[in-house]
């Protein structure tokens, strides 16, 4: 299950696994990269079949946090947490404070704050016991439910989306097929009902259907394996990753794909599958980072007009994607890696360039490979 090749094929830096039998935590920690700063990436619980489908998904995930603190810009590095449990019944107070002990441990090489199967109620648990927590409620002086910021960046690259391939930023008058309407893609609705666009929607969570028949009574649900079916516009995946596959590119009928889910593509040669198709695809990364730059303001102190400012440039960077998609002739999704990378890769160039200059300063003539081995 677990191996070094692994994690070295993946870039980590530090994979850690955290239990306490008392309360029945089971959490993995996983550091990416901290090149650009420390790592951040929100927790996430969940009732993983085995403990090898939590460390892969984990792994993946904390991947992800790092292109997508990079190419949106933010001073830091990726990381990512999974609660081994279902968040329905094994949650208390006694768990998530003594996850909150753990992440203290890491001395701030691990920031963490909401996810899948976490709430505010949650985080502020964990924030008793460390200050390596964003999210946390507004009377504490964090900026809450992230999910209305994260809407509001997956619609800014949905604009952008729509400015490519349709010539304006508008949605209304276009047909979206949300796939999971959660606290994100209910939230999603309501900026896509806004500006005039109709909606298609799925979900398996009868609160979550319920809670969309009361709010937007013109939407139209669909069976969930029915969702790739709709005539539409825009497929807006905002449950599980993996959607975008095989299976479901032949059956996607809309010229645009792009949601809130993480890692959309089920491998990344489907991007090049897209591509070929003409099917313009949003990197989630990118688009779904409103909730990142949301929290990330939270150290040097959150303001809701701060956090919009932010998250409003997901637009253009979207778009400067898309020229490099077009310039480089390559997917989107490969696009953002190359915009991530260079990034991360001028960074280290820098640090390593000050820490060489820093040793032949103090030990002039010697060789370097000497010193620093």
């Amino acid at each position: 299950m677990f191996s070094f090749e692994k994690l070295y094929s993946m870039g980590h830096e530090q994979v850690v696994f955290f239990s306490e039998p008392s309360c029945g935590l089971k959490a993995i920690v996983a550091i990416h990269d901290t090149t650009l700063g420390p790592a951040l990436g929100g927790t996430r619980m969940w009732p993983y079949t085995s403990e090898e489908e939590a460390l892969t998904d984990v792994l993946r995930l904390s991947k992800g946090m790092t292109y997508k603190a990079a190419v949106s810009g933010l001073n830091l590095g990726g990381g990512k947490a999974v609660i081994i449990g279902d968040p329905k019944v094994d949650k208390s107070e006694a768990l998530f404070r003594a996850y909150g002990r753990f992440i203290e441990s890491l001395n701030g090489r691990y920031i963490t704050a909401e996810d899948v199967g976490i709430t505010v109620d949650d985080i502020d648990h964990i924030y008793a016991e460390t200050n390596s927590v964003c999210g946390v409620a507004i009377i504490h002086g964090g900026s809450g439910n992230p999910a209305p910021y994260t809407a509001l960046g997956v619609f800014r690259g949905m604009q952008a989306c729509a400015m490519k391939k349709f010539g304006s930023k508008s949605i209304a008058g276009k047909t979206v097929a949300v796939q999971g309407v959660g606290a994100v893609g209910f939230e999603l609705c309501k900026l896509i009902k806004q500006d005039g666009g109709t909606i298609v929607y799925t979900d398996i969570n009868e609160k979550n259907i319920q809670r969309i028949r009361e709010h937007i009574e013109d939407a139209t649900y669909v069976e969930p394996d029915k969702i790739f079916d709709v005539d539409c516009d825009i497929y807006a995946p905002c449950a599980l990753g993996a959607s975008v596959n095989d299976e479901t590119i032949p059956r996607i009928k809309a010229g645009v794909i792009c949601g809130a889910a993480n890692n959309q593509l089920k491998e990344d040669r489907h991007g090049t599958i897209l591509k070929q198709k003409d099917i313009l695809y949003a990197p989630d990364y990118l688009i779904n980072a409103g909730g990142l730059m949301n929290v990330s303001i939270e150290f040097e102190g959150w303001a809701d007009s701060k956090s919009r400012r932010m998250i409003n440039t997901i637009y253009d960077t979207t778009l400067k994607i898309f020229s490099i998609s077009d310039e480089k002739d390559i997917p989107t999704n490969r696009a953002a890696d190359v915009l991530a990378e260079t990034r991360i890769k001028q960074m280290k160039d820098i640090s390593n360039s000050f820490l060489g200059r820093a040793v032949e300063h103090r030990f002039p003539g010697q060789k370097r490979r000497h010193l620093l081995r």
